[in-house]
């Protein structure tokens, strides 16, 4: 587990290390014998690839002997190979404070603890730092880890090392002695979410609450599983209690204004934001969420005065730079530009925030012409991302090959007739960035069909299938739907269209535009055998170089390199031939370059296909009044054009990993060589 002692390692015998060998170490520095540690630590570095528990007690007696300079240049080398390490972070924190870098210890602090929250010393350190803005939520977090017993401590600590089956056993132990334990549950149904168990997550947390319904965190935590499972209006109901038993808590406030920006109660959001504000004028993620807010239902100057107005907070400026180039019609100043690569290139610059930074330089660049120094931002914050991302392109393929292989137009003769008949659904599927929300726009103007958003119920029923799974296992998914029958497959059915039902009105169809559901249409078959499926398609280097050139909130975890790019639309683009010929005529496929071409002969084709009668409101899509909150908000709201569809070819110079990666069978559809 995380030690509660400033400097000292928790957990021994990494990468091989003899354990008696860096306990050695560990206890020389509890001795205060630094120079000893480092002598000792020398010849046990080794030197391509030095543990890193070393090279952190390396750092800490460097700090420990005054070496600030040679222990944050240890530092940097571990955070560039475990971005995640949190008491590096930590550690960092320590020496800027030595230093009287009080706003550079600060940000190092909270970057510790958005990676572990079980450091009870950072969170000290924080309560103590002179003029912190939430000095008085530390202290309660402080409180709150010291009256923890120490296996929930010890399984907390682990959950955020991502050492999740560790810590759930250790939870579970600890559960079986005390059942009813609060923190307990509330700590099993953390980690639930973690494995993708939200339903589970759901019912643990309403058993809590049960048994004890004044406990504020085990609430806290619902109101979180509610927006995952998109249980909005429940989620605003909690959110609103928890703020009734404590008006002063920063972090229930900030949930009741993300609940209410959920529920579409966009200027109740705004104004719960700004009343934060006025107690913490420093929370950058609070000004943020201003700004999504305000853009999101087109108010976009205002929007932009929100961003502007959260540089220089201790941290999530990052997000603040992006959300501005995220906008695609912002255009960076000469002094704005100068502040980014200046906060970049700085060593106290925590990694989500250089990450967004690149990527805002990267559009910023691109949009002043300087393609070269526009795709080395890019390039940098993708090998970033990359680099703190599990994403393994294996998973991915071996599910869409396993598809391919058993799903075949036998096995869907076989069920015929199964599932939930309901044909209100009208999917949206493909990559993003490939027209999917403008389809969605031109769409949900007619009065018969209502726009939601990217619902996550399709992916919810998947991901039931490999709860609690290892990540080495075999999926179960896709294989179960082999073992599904009809009763099975018409409640699913039911279940998807009741979660569904939250985001509805009265109008008769709905939908559904989450682009990874083209992962999931051998379930959507099953059990939704009437909906509509349309696959937004675009050209695969445009396609694939704007997702490449685009920071996701969330997901998305192909994007971030530009074989996995390739890779991906690959797969994607094989998957579907597939579905082309296992279910003929079952899916509308809309080429995104056509639609920009003959704008009414595309809206036909998808009213046709939809049985919807032709509506004039499809043509003039962009009049529509909706809340949008894909990065293509600006874009839907202008009347149709064909500019950026060709950006990508001036950055072909740096495409053919990119272009290795599709293949020559896909370009040579496109003509490009």
């Amino acid at each position: 587990m995380a030690s509660t002692e400033k400097g000292v390692p928790a957990e021994p015998g990494p990468n091989g290390l003899k354990t008696d060998e860096l306990r050695a170490v560990q206890s020389l520095i509890q001795q205060g014998l630094f120079e000893r540690a480092l002598v000792t630590i020398q010849p046990l570095i080794g030197s391509e690839q030095p543990d890193i528990e070393l090279l952190y007690c390396q750092a800490v007696c460097h700090r420990k002997l005054g070496n600030h300079r040679e222990a944050l240049r240890v530092l940097d080398a571990i955070l560039a190979r475990s971005p995640d390490h949190a008491r590096s972070y930590q550690e960092r924190a320590y020496n800027h404070l030595t230093k009287s870098e009080i706003t550079e210890a600060g940000r190092a602090f909270e970057a510790a603890l958005e990676r572990n929250p079980a450091l009870i010393s950072s969170w000290q350190s924080l309560a103590n730092l002179p003029g912190y803005p939430g000095a008085a939520q530390a202290r309660e977090n402080v409180r709150r880890l010291k009256e923890m017993p120490p296996a929930l401590l010890s399984a907390t600590s682990l959950m955020h090392q991502n050492k999740l089956h560790k810590a759930e056993t250790l939870c579970r132990q600890f559960a079986r002695q005390s059942p009813s334990h609060p923190e307990a549950m509330r700590l099993l149904a953390e980690l639930a979410q973690k494995f993708q168990a939200l339903d589970e997550a759901e019912f643990l947390l309403e058993s809590c609450l049960e048994f004890h319904p004044d406990y504020a965190p085990a609430r806290h935590e619902y109101v979180k599983v509610l927006h995952r499972r998109q249980k909005f209006d429940l989620a605003l109901v909690e959110a609103q209690s928890l703020v009734q038993s404590d008006p002063q808590n920063v972090a229930y406030r900030i949930g009741l204004g993300n609940a209410l920006l959920a529920t579409g109660d966009f200027d109740a959001a705004i104004t719960a934001y700004r009343e934060i504000l006025k107690v913490q004028p420093s929370l950058t993620s609070v000004r943020v969420a201003v700004g999504h807010a305000l853009k999101t239902i087109g108010r976009t100057p205002q929007a932009i005065e929100a961003y502007r107005s959260s540089f220089g907070g201790r941290s999530g400026y990052g997000d603040a730079f992006w959300s501005l180039a995220n906008l695609k019609t912002y255009r960076f100043t000469d002094d704005e530009v100068n502040d980014m690569r200046t906060l970049e290139s700085d060593p106290a610059t925590g990694l989500s925030d250089r990450i967004a930074l690149c990527f805002a330089l990267g559009k910023a660049h691109e949009d002043r012409g300087d393609d070269e120094t526009s795709f080395e931002f890019y390039r940098r914050g993708n090998g970033l991302k990359r680099a703190d991302s599990a994403f393994s392109m294996d998973r991915i393929a071996a599910e869409l090959d396993h598809q391919q292989t058993h799903f075949d137009d036998a096995f869907f003769v076989e069920r015929a007739g199964w599932g939930a008949a309901a044909p209100d659904p009208i999917f949206i599927v493909g990559l993003p960035r490939a027209g999917s929300t403008l389809l969605e726009q031109i769409l949900a103007s007619h009065s018969m069909v209502e726009g939601t958003m990217e619902l996550g119920a399709m992916i919810g029923i998947a991901q039931k299938f490999n709860a609690r799974q290892k990540a080495s296992a075999t999926p179960n998914y896709p294989r179960a739907l082999a073992d599904l029958n009809a009763h099975e497959a018409r409640e699913l059915g039911e279940h998807y269209l009741a979660e569904a039902a939250r985001h509805r009105t009265d109008k008769p169809y709905f939908i559904d535009k989450m682009p990874n559901n083209f992962r999931h249409i051998a379930l959507i078959q099953l059990i939704l055998p009437n909906a509509r499926i349309i696959d937004a398609r675009r050209h695969p280097l445009a396609c694939t170089f704007s997702c490449y050139k685009q920071l996701f909130a969330e997901g998305q975890e192909f994007s971030y390199s530009l074989e996995d790019c390739g890779d991906y639309y690959r797969r994607y683009h094989q998957i579907m031939a597939h579905w082309d010929a296992a279910l003929p005529d079952r899916v509308l496929r809309v080429q995104h370059e056509d639609v920009l071409v003959d704008l009414k002969a595309q809206v036909e084709r998808l009213l046709q296909y939809c049985g919807l009668p032709f509506e004039e409101a499809c043509l003039d899509f962009h009049r529509t009044k909706r809340a949008v909150k894909t990065p293509s908000s600006e874009q839907v709201r202008q009347p149709i054009t064909e500019a950026g569809t060709k950006v990508w070819k001036r950055f072909e110079p740096h495409l053919d990993p990119l272009k290795d990666a599709l293949g020559q069978e896909i370009l040579s559809e496109y003509g490009v060589n």
